[in-house]
């Protein structure tokens, strides 16, 4: 996964995902879903090594303008460390369980085949299941707490467990496509159960 800035520029936070349609983008500071952006954006990530971008015409320079200053964090998957992948929406409170091969200390999760936040949970705010504090990078908003307990996500000794109904599209939709990041809190090895 990579995350690119512009710091010379007003312009969004470009994320390119592994797991998201050639050559298609999202913005971290939006909840549109996938798309090609017009005004340039980051190739398909196909090698361990480099990344690629392409430029485009007119309106922002989000990526690679004479000139400007970028900023750029780069992430690969290491096992017991990190995971970055995708899931498929059920639509009931009985979400998909996402296998990540540790336990999570940060997932962070957006839909990209509609618009839908970004989400963060982690285990540090919420050192139980479940978990109910969320962080939306894409909003100015602060931290938020949920109350039901079918609105809610559990952390697990090896992955991560969705517990949102349908009426939260914006992570759990029935057939809905999602990217996730997740970080271990311990390698797996180690790992406790919840």
């Amino acid at each position: 996964m990579v995350i690119v800035k512009n710091r010379s520029a007003v312009a969004s936070w470009m994320v390119k995902h592994k797991n998201l349609s050639s050559n298609n983008n999202v913005f971290l500071e939006s909840t549109g879903a996938q798309t090609t952006p017009g005004n340039g954006y980051i190739q398909d990530l196909n090698n361990s090594s480099t990344f690629g971008v392409i430029n485009g015409g007119g309106g922002v320079a989000n990526i690679n303008a004479n000139g400007n200053n970028y900023v750029a964090y780069l992430f690969s998957e290491v096992a017991g460390f990190s995971k970055f992948g995708s899931y498929t929406g059920n639509g009931s409170a009985d979400g998909p369980f996402v296998f990540c091969g540790f336990r999570p200390r940060f997932v962070m999760v957006k839909r990209s085949d509609s618009t839908g936040n970004w989400f963060i949970w982690d285990s540090a705010r919420d050192p139980y299941n479940t978990v109910l504090r969320e962080l939306y990078p894409d909003q100015s908003a602060s931290e938020f707490t949920r109350t039901g307990s079918n609105d809610s996500l559990d952390l697990l000794s090896n992955g991560f467990k969705i517990r949102f109904s349908s009426t939260f599209t914006d992570r759990n939709a029935s057939g809905g496509t999602y990217i996730f990041a997740a970080f271990a809190e311990n390698p797996f090895k180690n790992a406790l159960a919840r």
